[in-house]
């Protein structure tokens, strides 16, 4: 729970000290700006109320680490993902972007702090508990802390220790550790394909290359 709002936190303050320039630069989502990505965190900030107003009766069948799909790598045809662009364009001025990612983005925050972490919700079509769901998303929230700074050399990176708790989540989900030569930011974009690995780095990960990127849907 503590690492969901350190984690978010995080990421609501680098998106609240974007400059109006900013926001039209390109993010590590592929054929995203960086307004783009922060629309898209509004309907994950959603995401978030939804599911944690929507209760399961039934025993959990996913915790932080199997939430995880391993999906095809984004072609940019999927509509949701071509929607998001439209959906970013349509606020006009970054401010009013801006404005509703802060007020939805509080909102989850606040109801994430409040929530009990034993009980047990439903999304995807599966359960699990509070806490597994607010700890899957750390990962969420930490790479696209990453996506949103990626061609902002100035911008506060995210916190060490959610950079450190997303690595070992999705080392859980390739089976394997990732080679202690890779930072932790490094590992987690060379892991999940925002950056090719190098020829070196290829050779460090051994048999892991083979499963790498790990594309997390």
């Amino acid at each position: 729970m503590d690492l969901f709002s350190c984690s978010w936190a995080a990421l609501r303050a680098a998106v609240g000290e974007l400059s109006d320039q900013d926001w039209e630069r390109p993010s590590g989502c592929t054929g995203w700006l960086v307004r783009d990505l922060v629309c898209h965190l509004i309907i994950d900030a959603q995401d978030v109320l939804i599911t944690l107003v929507t209760p399961a009766e039934t025993e959990p069948t996913a915790d932080s680490v199997t939430y995880w799909d391993l999906v095809e790598p984004p072609t940019g045809e999927d509509p949701l993902d071509a929607l998001i662009p439209r959906l970013a364009a349509a606020y006009g001025e970054p401010r009013l972007l801006k404005f509703h990612f802060d007020d939805v983005g509080s909102a989850a925050g606040r109801a994430a702090e409040l929530a009990d972490p034993g009980v047990r919700v439903s999304t995807q079509d599966k359960v699990l508990t509070v806490g597994d769901y607010l700890s899957a998303y750390v990962l969420e929230w930490t790479l696209h802390h990453l996506d949103l700074i990626a061609h902002l050399p100035s911008a506060a990176e995210p916190p060490a220790e959610t950079l450190a708790a997303a690595r070992a989540a999705l080392e859980k989900i390739a089976g394997a550790p990732i080679p202690a030569a890779f930072s932790d930011t490094d590992a987690l974009l060379v892991g999940t394909g925002r950056r090719a690995p190098t020829d070196a780095e290829t050779a460090e990960l051994g048999d892991l290359a083979a499963k790498i990127p790990l594309v997390l849907g």
